[in-house]
């Protein structure tokens, strides 16, 4: 399955968007790293990725703070090897040690009623309540505020991950809120 990453790097005139390559990049720490690295003087970077027609995370690096993610469906993105990257036991909230430390921040900022929505939905659709076999909730996972500061709300990112969006129209309409939509598209 076809994978896509871009970084966009925050400067003094808008985004900087390049393409990137995730093939050497194992852990969040390191995904964390190279966003650091096109940084222009600790401003904020964003790491968005794609795995085609099923998922899609946004990665927020500010200077350096823990990175914050945010995860359309985590249980498809448990199924791809990129997803690995961005799926933390702390994201998922399992017991175990990372190497960024307590990263409990990243539960998503959702209100109860949206929490409580989202279960009922997957409840419906399937049966189930939503995890997959291994305990990975189906649906979106992690801190869908990371992006309020842009103009892009949480309740924004949510529907996008909640609509089953296709993952590059996700992505291509974030882009556009935060001014940045004809670059990404030229990268792509």
């Amino acid at each position: 399955m076809a994978y896509f990453a871009a970084l966009l790097a925050r400067t003094e005139d808008g985004w900087d968007v390049s393409e990137t390559d995730l093939d050497d990049v194992e852990t969040l720490a390191d995904l964390a790293d190279l966003a650091r690295e096109a940084a222009e003087d600790e401003e904020t970077v964003l790491v968005f990725i794609e795995q085609e027609d099923a998922w899609f995370a946004v990665v927020r690096v500010d200077g350096e703070d823990d990175p914050r993610v945010f995860v359309s469906d985590a249980a498809a993105a448990s199924r791809s090897s990129y997803g690995e990257l961005v799926l933390t036991d702390e994201l998922l909230g399992r017991e175990g040690d990372d190497e960024l430390g307590d990263l409990d921040h990243l539960v998503a900022e959702l209100d109860e009623e949206d929490a409580e929505d989202s279960a009922d939905a997957a409840d419906d659709e399937d049966g189930s309540d939503g995890d997959d076999e291994h305990g990975i909730p189906s649906g979106p996972l992690g801190d869908a505020g990371l992006l309020i500061e842009f103009g892009f709300g949480a309740k924004e990112l949510m529907d996008l991950a909640a609509e089953g969006s296709v993952p590059g129209d996700a992505l291509s309409e974030i882009a556009e809120s935060l001014g940045c939509g004809e670059v990404l598209e030229a990268v792509r």
